[in-house]
């Protein structure tokens, strides 16, 4: 007999793999959390259970801007105080709750879900950029701001971007680099983020 092998239940050791499987999550923390929610009330449990098949029946895309939201089109997009002369270009919709925080910017949003990686099988047509485009020449949009993250994957998808819109007049800006290279949007603290905003470049 495996003398590393450790008897569980089966209910346990599904939830570990299911947890293992989250961005994020190693065997370990899936099991401190598995034994978490094991020691649980029932209710938590359940509540926990409810929230995570709620975002998943529930949450749609915005027709317009492709951000994750249950009502379409999302708050933003109808919001009658933002600045419709400009759209900032990310990668990701939890990019938005980034740049949302530091309550600097107050113009529309693009989610392009992801960013040109051959290596990843991610090319052009992976993201949302003909949707971007058609966008731009049906809009009074005067400023794209690419906010891709600044990796490797990231410059790509602005440099791809920035040769498809500039035909339409429309100015091309990138956030400013005191981003790190190699690093995400999302994990960027808001004075990073504000500084990048507000020394955004032409590209």
């Amino acid at each position: 007999m495996n003398q590393n092998y450790i008897p569980t239940s089966n209910a346990v050791s599904r939830l570990v793999q299911e947890l293992n499987k989250l961005p994020g999550i190693g065997p370990k923390s899936a099991q401190r959390l598995a034994y978490y929610l094991l020691r649980a009330p029932e209710e938590q449990a359940r509540f926990l259970a409810d929230a995570i098949l709620s975002v998943t029946q529930e949450t749609k895309l915005c027709s317009i801007c492709f951000n994750a939201t249950d009502t379409d089109p999302c708050p933003i997009c109808r919001g009658d105080q933002r600045d419709r002369t400009k759209v900032c270009i990310v990668e990701q919709p939890q990019d938005i709750l980034a740049l949302e925080h530091t309550g600097i910017y107050k113009g529309l949003y693009h989610v392009l879900h992801g960013a040109i990686s051959p290596t990843e099988g991610m090319g052009a047509d992976s993201i949302r950029a003909r949707e971007l485009l058609e966008r731009l020449q049906s809009s009074s949009v005067s400023e794209a701001i690419l906010a891709t993250n600044p990796t490797l994957e990231g410059e790509q998808t602005a440099m791809y971007l920035s040769k498809l819109i500039s035909p339409l007049g429309i100015r091309i800006t990138r956030l400013a680099r005191g981003l790190p290279f190699g690093t995400e949007l999302e994990y960027a603290d808001d004075v990073t983020i504000t500084q990048a905003i507000e020394g955004r470049q032409e590209f």
